[in-house]
């Protein structure tokens, strides 16, 4: 495909011409929302960890789809969403669309109308788009937002009839699938809308959860809108699937809507204000008055780039090529959109006790994904921001008996490990303590010592129905004989890899806050990961009850999530010493990690094998780390729509790509270091906000082309004799120098 760049110019032009391009306007939001690359992002537009995320629609979205992808050639609505990716679900939903002409369409294949990417503009604070009316007439649609609310701009040419179609719920029985089931959803859910005239403006809520059979029902739960005219309404009525009703108000039901006319006898900008809630409709009107006082969009579309300045502002870099900067700053931009806010001032509904209460709340935690790198990144970025994430984490502890795997936004049953628990430690490590450090331990504790309700005559597979949460699904097996079997929990083999290290993670804290006993017990079960290596086939392999192995060829996924056995066979974080020598030593180790890389059996585009590439920095041969770095940064990070080769996982991949361009990575969070890696470009400064606020500044001297090996690293002028660095050298350091070379340093 060829490289495109999308940088929204508007507000260049209106800061003039003699200010620079701020770092905002190099992040490129169409990158990943192609179906080739299956990047899963989506073109946001709102502040960071916006609660409702403003992006343009251009298909019906579900789990499996989002609502904008770029191979697509028609516009249907602009979207309030709440869908975090592509695999998980939207919910509480509400999507606008202009419309021209006599004929009243309703549902989105009817309403849409062509449109041309070369006249769409995006940006993380402002989208535009140009659009043909059924009439032949164009329409223009500005797009602002806040967290909670947003600005929308419709221009129409003059003509007889001009309207606003709102969906306010879309139950589509079509769009069933083998992990979407809207049977239950059809039968118990109805959306509201109602137009209200006195006030111009339009109010309801949407109860659909697109994951609700992956989770505990929830009957209290509601996505409200309300949807304010700066134009008087003329006609309007409402409509529920392809039937009119002219001249009504209100409406229920679960794939309806309303519509409203403007009179338009000249060339007319209709302005709607958007405020959304999880409380109620006077909340949604409380977010407006709180975030939207005026009708002023250019206001509105200065203030979210602001935000947005300042936090992309925490990371400078110097000598990068235009296509690095917009391949970076998106990578911020991704990593910045999630875990999502969920307060509204200062109270909250809780998807965990189906109640509303007082405090501050955050969700959407892409927790296997993001343990990874995203949370470690922003324990050095957002220290005070990573407190209340746990915070929340806790809230969901404290209100639904468990911290979630994946909240979307209460329990679903989806992925495995308990990987609240690395967050958490990681944090704790780091000295990031500023949340009740008792009950997290008590959650953390009742993860790694509690099996789920069923453990023993439930398999607990990917995405089955809800019937109880499954924590940690197969513990019981766990804890007796050393594994999770195969022919009694799915996944297997991969829940055995992830809850030894969960374990260790857990296992930190026991020992910081004088568990003795449990601190043994956990550091035991965190040595199960010998019990699935097969020595004789060098793989980590499923096992049944019984003590059988079951064979795999590198294809077959029987046991693992999301991976073949390559994916998982180097899968131990917490003790890599000690998985090396399970395989017979550093040589045969790294003769291993050849063949992986060699013959192509390394997935960049899932999360298991990101730390890998720098396990070579502990099999001595940290030169192929550097080589590796270098390729994978390049290959799979592109400023074009599939410029993301694999779902970015609510910035997980990003921030594997913004570590690992500045030189270091996370490949045990919990253990408070990074493996060294190579910069990628030649100084990069980093605000450091932690003890005295300070940069960081990380050069990389020699770095060219040729130049891609590390000779020696030094931190403020001090040489570093081993291939990891501290998180304490990290935040307290000025300087942060890589000598490069042409030639791998082999002294090592």
């Amino acid at each position: 495909m060829k490289r495109l760049f999308f940088v929204t110019i508007s507000l260049i032009l209106f800061l003039g011409n003699t200010q620079a391009r701020s770092l905002t306007d190099y992040v490129n939001p169409f990158i990943g929302t192609a179906v080739k690359g299956e990047g899963g992002t989506a073109p946001f537009v709102g502040p960071p960890h916006a609660m409702t995320k403003m992006m343009p629609q251009t298909r019906e979205n579900k789990m499996g789809t989002m609502a904008y992808v770029y191979d697509d050639t028609h516009l249907m609505g602009l979207m309030a969403s709440h869908q975090p990716t592509v695999w998980m679900g939207d919910y509480g939903y509400v999507s606008i669309m202009p419309q021209q002409g006599e004929r009243i369409l309703t549902l989105p294949n009817e309403r849409k109308l062509p449109f041309s990417h070369k006249n769409e503009q995006g940006s993380p604070y402002f989208y535009s788009v140009s659009l043909d009316s059924q009439e032949g007439k164009q329409m223009s649609v500005k797009m602002t937002a806040s967290s909670r609310c947003a600005l929308l701009q419709f221009t129409f040419e003059p003509a007889a009839h001009s309207r606003i179609v709102v969906q306010g719920i879309n139950l589509n029985p079509d769009l069933s699938d083998w992990c979407n089931d809207y049977n239950e959803r059809l039968r118990s859910l109805k959306g509201w809308i109602k137009i209200d005239l006195q006030h111009n403006e339009i109010i309801g809520y949407n109860p659909d959860r697109q994951s609700a059979q992956l989770g505990p029902p929830l009957n209290n739960f509601k996505g409200y809108f309300v949807i304010r005219f700066n134009k008087p309404i003329t006609l309007f009525g409402t409509w529920n699937q392809s039937e009119i009703y002219s001249q009504t108000t209100e409406q229920v039901g679960t794939r309806m809507g309303a519509y409203v006319e403007f009179a338009t006898p000249r060339k007319t900008t209709v302005i709607a204000q958007l405020g959304t809630s999880f409380i109620s409709i006077e909340q949604a009107r409380a977010n407006m008055e709180q975030e939207l006082p005026q009708w002023d969009f250019f206001s509105l579309q200065k203030s979210t780039h602001d935000k947005w300045e300042e936090k992309l502002s925490k990371i400078k870099i110097e000598g990068a090529s235009l296509d690095d900067k917009v391949n970076f700053y998106t990578a911020m931009y991704h990593s910045y959109l999630f875990p999502r806010e969920f307060n509204e001032g200062t109270r909250y509904y809780s998807a965990f006790d189906d109640q509303v209460h007082d405090g501050i709340s955050h969700n959407d935690f892409s927790l296997w994904d993001t343990f990874r790198a995203l949370h470690p990144l922003m324990t050095i970025l957002e220290p005070d921001l990573t407190c209340s994430w746990i915070t929340s984490l806790l809230q969901m502890y404290q209100q639904g008996g468990w911290m979630p795997i994946w909240p979307n936004p209460s329990y679903t049953n989806i992925m495995i490990g308990t990987h609240a628990d690395a967050v958490i430690a990681d944090a704790y490590m780091k000295g990031l303590r500023n949340f009740d450090v008792r009950l997290a331990y008590e959650a953390m504790r009742k993860d790694a010592m509690i099996p789920p309700d069923g453990d023993t005559f439930r398999r607990y597979g990917d995405r089955d129905r809800w019937t109880a949460f499954q924590a940690r699904a197969g513990a019981s097996y766990y804890h007796t004989i050393g594994y999770v079997p195969d022919d009694k929990t799915a996944e297997s083999l991969s829940r055995t890899l992830e809850y030894a290290y969960d374990d260790w993670c857990v296992a930190q804290l026991a020992k910081d806050l004088g568990s003795e006993r449990d601190y043994r017990q956990l550091m035991n079960w965190s040595q199960n990961y010998r019990n699935v290596y097969n020595a004789d086939e060098g793989f980590m392999l499923p096992r049944k009850f019984n003590g059988d192995w079951i064979i795999l060829d590198d294809h077959n996924r029987q046991g693992l999530t999301e991976g073949s056995k390559w994916t998982y066979l180097f899968c131990v974080l917490h003790d890599i010493k000690g998985m090396i020598d399970l395989m017979g030593g550093t040589a045969n180790f790294a003769k291993k990690l050849d063949k992986n890389f060699n013959e192509n059996h390394y997935r960049h585009d899932n999360e298991p094998g990101h730390h890998y590439i720098y396990l070579y920095d502990y099999c001595g041969q940290p030169w192929k780390c550097q080589e590796l770095v270098r390729k994978h940064t390049s290959i799979n990070y592109r400023n074009a729509p599939d410029g993301i080769n694999g779902n970015d996982d609510c910035g997980q991949m990003s921030a594997w790509y913004i570590f690992s361009v500045m030189g270091f990575y996370p490949v045990t969070p919990g253990s408070n270091t990074f493996a060294l890696g190579a910069p990628q470009f030649k100084q990069i400064t980093l605000h450091i906000e932690r003890n005295s606020p300070h940069d960081l500044v990380i050069r990389a001297q020699n770095l060219s082309a040729d130049n891609r090996y590390v000779e020696r690293v030094l931190i403020d002028g001090k040489p570093i004799n081993v291939a990891e660095i501290t998180y304490d050298q990290l935040i307290n350091a000025h300087n942060l120098t890589f000598v490069m070379v042409g030639q791998p340093h082999l002294e090592q």
